[in-house]
């Protein structure tokens, strides 16, 4: 705020005085007799006007003062002090220069109050007349320098009529634009300031005229990905995971008074938890289809809310140690063995793994292991086991028979679901038209469209599958296949993350026995390659082969395990054996009961 401070103890005389020294425009010097005190008060509604052309104060602050000082002039007066709003809304009265004003003016002697237009003190008649009301009893008469308005019974009805004038103009424009933002998000525009991760852009079109769009961030958009895929592990708290991303360097946008700063809880939370992310546009308790490009799919995010929801409801505890095999391991009592990293009396942090059921006294008694043992058991499990070319290739040849066969079955149902998609999306079409003809009310509408949201979430989801699960499994079990006849290279050569991702991939969990040997239980398609690896290999299947009920699309699951030595089937009376290959040779792939 911009003043031109009247000392402490200034009369009448001084006043004069003052105004000796402030040029009257033109140049020359004011006769300071009859002069008398004044104070203006200059407001513009955005920052952007306030810094307009890249000016200090723009271009509308120095016109209003230099209105006010010919205003001033015309009334014999001299303004001993302005105070300056630059980028304040008057719909309220909570404003600084304003109250500096209104305080003013009660400690010291001012005759005039002079403003651009009356709407820039306020835009509705209550303050309005608060402020006026104000100044009449401080003695100050306000003038304006557009308008017609002083204590006569014809200016202050004009001073009606304008305050009138300046709340319908603040109303109808909110109104308006929230119109046009409603119309705009009905058609999947995005009606506010776009989330991190995405850039608000203006381009203009071969007509000239501008155009608003929504692009992605290159900078942000691969860190708000992997936030919501490495959220949905369910092996991040938000803690964590905020500061993994202020490592890997994701801030939020800066603005012309906010730098640009890593993300906090609450603001990850508030990410997590955005449908933008996935497609829709939220805007006044509505949801519509969003044009934008999703970051994450639905499936992902529905994820994400799921483990939200699930840690909430405990409590969510950070994770104190990390180790690319946590969450992996477990003891034969059943329990999960987490890290710990004590201090030796050097001052040395060393790891191992402890029974978490020995911490909850379930009864285990098993001592503590060090990281680096298991480390080195678990590289040689993998090194010591692994599918030959000929077992790999009858693998690919009988799964993308049973595929095949699979895919041509889904038909009937693909063509039930787009059926239901489609008269859904009509019935919600309907349903924001009878809205917007006041036909029923918003909690409704609400009520409603989340109802028909839930179910197309699940149908697009489902129609998804069906058009990508049996190529992308086919895919996938080409890819394990390829793994499995060279896991233990391929582990060797992975990073620590990797390591993690890959035993997650192929592994339910890795069990650790008294001898530290680990017993590997295979996930349901690494268990499915390895049965049909050992159900023969002398002859490859053709259009006639009679594949088993589970692999013709009669049950969905593959309940084949892993034989206790390489990779033979498991039969019933095997299944609650554990590895006892050599005394000191790590035990190979195994199903653990």
């Amino acid at each position: 705020m911009t003043t031109l401070d009247l000392p402490a103890g200034l009369d009448l005389a001084g006043l004069r005085a003052l105004a000796r020294t402030r040029p009257a425009p033109g140049g020359t010097t004011s006769d300071p007799d009859g002069l008398l005190p004044a104070i203006s008060y200059l407001r513009v509604s955005t920052k952007d006007q306030a810094t307009r052309n890249g000016l200090d104060e723009g271009l509308s602050l120095p016109a209003q003062r230099e209105a006010a000082d010919r205003k001033a002039q015309q009334l014999g007066a001299v303004i001993v002090k302005e105070f300056i709003e630059p980028g304040e809304s008057a719909k309220t009265t909570n404003r600084r220069a304003l109250q500096d004003m209104l305080g003013y003016v009660a400690e010291h002697p001012v005759r005039y109050c002079i403003i651009n237009k009356v709407d820039r003190l306020a835009r509705n008649r209550l303050d309005d007349a608060i402020i006026h009301a104000t100044l009449r009893d401080a003695g100050v008469a306000l003038v304006s320098v557009t308008e017609n308005i002083d204590e006569t019974p014809s200016g202050m009805l004009m001073h009606g009529i304008m305050a009138s004038i300046a709340e319908f103009y603040s109303l109808n424009l909110a109104q308006e634009v929230v119109k046009g933002m409603v119309q705009k998000a009905e058609i999947g525009g995005t009606p506010t300031r776009a989330p991190i991760g995405y850039l608000n852009t203006r381009t203009t079109d071969p007509q000239g005229h501008e155009v608003r769009d929504v692009e992605i961030d290159p900078e942000r958009a691969d860190l708000i990905r992997f936030a919501f895929t490495a959220y949905a592990t369910g092996d991040w708290s938000l803690s964590t995971l905020a500061r993994e991303l202020e490592t890997r360097g994701l801030t939020t946008r800066p603005t012309p008074s906010q730098p640009a700063k890593p993300l906090t809880t609450t603001g990850l939370h508030k990410i997590l938890t955005n449908p933008y992310y996935h497609g829709a546009v939220t805007f006044r308790g509505v949801t519509y289809d969003g044009a934008h490009t999703p970051l994450v799919d639905v499936e992902t995010w529905l994820h994400v809310q799921s483990v939200l929801n699930s840690k909430n409801a405990v409590g969510e505890r950070p994770q104190k140690y990390d180790h690319y095999l946590k969450g992996s391991l477990y003891c034969t009592c059943g329990a999960k063995l987490i890290i710990e990293r004590p201090r030796d009396k050097a001052g040395d942090r060393y790891e191992y793994f402890t029974c978490s059921g020995r911490r909850r006294k379930n009864g285990c008694t098993r001592s503590a292991i060090l990281a680096a043992r298991i480390e080195d058991r678990i590289e040689a499990a993998y090194g010591s086991n692994g599918l030959t070319a000929d077992e790999a290739a009858h693998v690919r040849a009988v799964l993308r028979q049973v595929f095949d066969q699979l895919e041509a079955a889904s038909g009937d149902e693909r063509a039930v679901l787009t059926a239901q998609r489609d008269k859904l999306e009509a019935e919600r079409l309907k349903l924001v038209q009878a809205h917007y003809a006041d036909a029923i009310p918003l909690d409704l509408l609400k009520t409603e469209q989340d109802r028909i949201r839930t179910s197309l979430d699940q149908i697009t989801g489902r129609l998804d599958t069906l058009a990508t699960t049996y190529s992308s499994a086919r895919e996938g079990l080409d890819h394990i296949a390829d793994i499995l006849t060279d896991a233990g290279d391929l582990y060797t050569k992975c990073e620590p993350t990797e390591r993690r991702i890959l035993n997650r991939a192929l592994f339910t969990r890795i069990i650790i026995d008294e001898d530290e040997h680990p017993t590997f239980v295979p996930a349901e398609p690494v268990a499915s390659v390895l049965a049909h690896a050992h159900s023969g290999t002398t002859t490859q299947p053709g259009p006639d082969t009679n594949l088993p009920r589970h692999q013709t699309g009669q049950v969905s699951i593959f309940s084949t395990y892993v034989e206790h030595r390489g990779f033979e089937p498991l039969t019933f009376s095997l299944r609650t054996r554990r590895a006892t290959n050599c005394a000191n040779a790590p035990g190979p792939f195994l199903r653990y009961p």
